[in-house]
């Protein structure tokens, strides 16, 4: 049996005689390629039915506003002062999201994840165009109706206004976005400096 191992040594050892080792290298290179276009549509098809899937806003039934009503909310803890300068349009607006044309099923579905998007993304005022809606069918105001309820609905909401004329008055509102968790650390971090 030593006997056979050894021939079988002998073999191989012939067999690689001509062979050269690859130069060492302590990098290893990969290639990076881009996906394909259809790899990015499937991609943002999958994240769309996950974020429909976890999409908690309201469908049913809304008690109809009346097209001229003003929106106002605010949750317990917001401070009068910060509401009144909310409400007077004075702090910046960090993102607008129009959805005066949209279907019913977009309206919800954009302004989920744009709230969801910009609370994460740190964005504190955000200004939503949702019309008047004079015209809109079921009812008169049909999405600004459904943007009071979905907005108040939203843990990420802490108050919301109607806008102030130049920027859209009774068609548009004013949100106001809980801090997202880094600048809370952030916020924490400087005051315990002091």
């Amino acid at each position: 049996m030593a006997k056979q191992n050894e021939q079988d040594i002998s073999t191989f050892l012939d067999a690689m005689q001509d062979v050269k080792p690859l130069p060492k290298q302590d990098t290893v290179i990969t290639l990076k390629t881009k996906p394909t276009l259809a790899q990015s549509l499937k991609r943002e098809a999958l994240q769309r039915e996950l974020n429909l899937a976890q999409n908690y806003l309201v469908t049913e039934y809304v008690e109809p506003l009346d097209p001229y009503d003003h929106l106002i909310y605010k949750k317990s803890g917001v401070q009068e002062g910060v509401f009144k300068n909310l409400r007077l349009g004075k702090y910046k607006i960090d993102a607008t999201l129009n959805i005066q044309q949209y279907k019913f099923e977009q309206a919800r579905q954009a302004m989920f994840e744009t709230v969801l998007q910009s609370q994460q993304k740190g964005i504190r005022t955000l200004l939503i165009k949702h019309g008047i809606g004079l015209n809109s069918q079921p009812f008169s105001a049909f999405l600004k109706s459904y943007v009071n309820k979905w907005l108040q609905q939203m843990p990420q909401v802490l108050a919301f206004h109607t806008a102030q004329k130049h920027h859209g008055g009774v068609a548009s509102v004013y949100v106001l976005l809980k801090k997202s968790e880094t600048d809370k650390a952030l916020n924490r971090e400087l005051h315990r400096k002091k």
